[in-house]
């Protein structure tokens, strides 16, 4: 028998109500005060209230667009694994973070210390992000990459 697995915050944080209304932000980030206050049964002025301090917070970081990359043609999307000398990993996370086609950029733990993710348009953009923009970064040790085949899930913000 599996059992279900949930995560939630202390309610230091947040409290049932905000949960309810960031379930409803997830599922549908352009819905109206008014339609999320009827949702949830609260006021207009409550909700966007709630909103503003979740914001406010920085429990809510920004509201966006998901756009679907296939639909604009970028169809390469990789993930790569780079080791970099210690004491340059500030000055590559630095330049890697203001490149264009990198989505993501995390310091990881283990043999290699930046983590990221990166769209292109084909395969030649990708090779010349490499050729031009990675390899050359000084303190690059190694350069692992991975490009997607098949996207089954991919899940913007978080589970409450």
């Amino acid at each position: 028998m599996k059992e279900n697995m949930t995560f939630e915050l202390p309610d230091t944080y947040i409290d049932g109500m905000d949960r309810k209304i960031l379930a409803v932000l997830l599922s549908n980030g352009r819905i109206s005060y008014t339609d999320l206050a009827k949702e949830i049964g609260l006021s207009r002025v409550a909700v966007q209230a709630r909103i503003n301090a979740l914001i406010e917070e920085g429990v809510i970081e920004r509201f966006t667009a998901v756009i679907n990359p296939d639909k604009i043609g970028i169809t390469v999307s990789a993930f790569f694994n780079v080791e970099v000398e210690p004491q340059y990993l500030q000055q590559v996370a630095g330049a890697l973070s203001d490149q264009p086609g990198i989505t993501s950029l995390y310091h990881m733990t283990g043999p290699s210390k930046l983590h990221m993710h990166g769209l292109f348009q084909n395969n030649q953009e990708m090779e010349l992000f490499l050729k031009e923009k990675l390899y050359t970064l000084q303190g690059i040790m190694s350069v692992d990459c991975q490009v997607l085949i098949t996207r089954y899930k991919s899940r913007m913000g978080m589970r409450l």
